[in-house]
């Protein structure tokens, strides 16, 4: 039997789809909107893309929901930004990026947003508190905290390309 296979495709201003096929080749998706909120779909396994349910969940159903699937999620140590009124949030860069080679300085992050970039996701690297002169590159993945309004702001100049 196959491997499930997962894939990510950011959505431009709105978030990121994440579409899951089972092994048993049933097709799922999240699209994780910027907001918090969440769209769960089931595709039709003999109409891959005939959509069988559509669920929209908030922000706090997407956790309890995450909590049943894997209630040993949550560590002890983990900061729960939300409860302090921050969120934490991956961002992507496009191949053709605006910020491809150039310094993530140049990006203006924290002046412009309030928000700081914690970690830099590429390829199987994980570069833990990149400064000014880390060079950026198309593919990276951002790890960003800041408000709400912060990260949104922070995924618009991001985005630029």
């Amino acid at each position: 039997m196959p491997a499930a296979r997962m894939s990510r495709t950011p959505l431009p201003g709105i978030g990121v789809r994440y579409d899951l096929t089972t092994r048993q080749d049933r097709r799922l998706s999240v699209v994780a909107s910027r907001d918090g909120t969440r769209v769960l779909s089931a595709y039709r396994r003999d109409d891959p893309e005939e959509c069988s349910l559509s669920v929209r969940l908030t922000a706090g159903e997407s956790e309890a929901l995450i909590d049943a699937l894997m209630p040993s999620h949550h560590s002890p140590s983990l900061l729960s930004t939300t409860d302090l009124g921050l969120v934490a949030e991956r961002i992507s860069l496009s191949a053709v990026s605006h910020w491809n080679g150039r310094h993530l300085g140049e990006t203006r992050m924290r002046t412009e947003t309030g928000v700081s970039i914690v970690a830099v996701l590429r390829r199987a690297d994980a570069i833990p508190s990149p400064g000014p002169d880390f060079r950026l590159a198309g593919g990276d993945t951002l790890i960003v905290i800041g408000t709400r309004e912060g990260v949104d702001a922070a995924a618009v100049i991001l985005e630029r390309e």
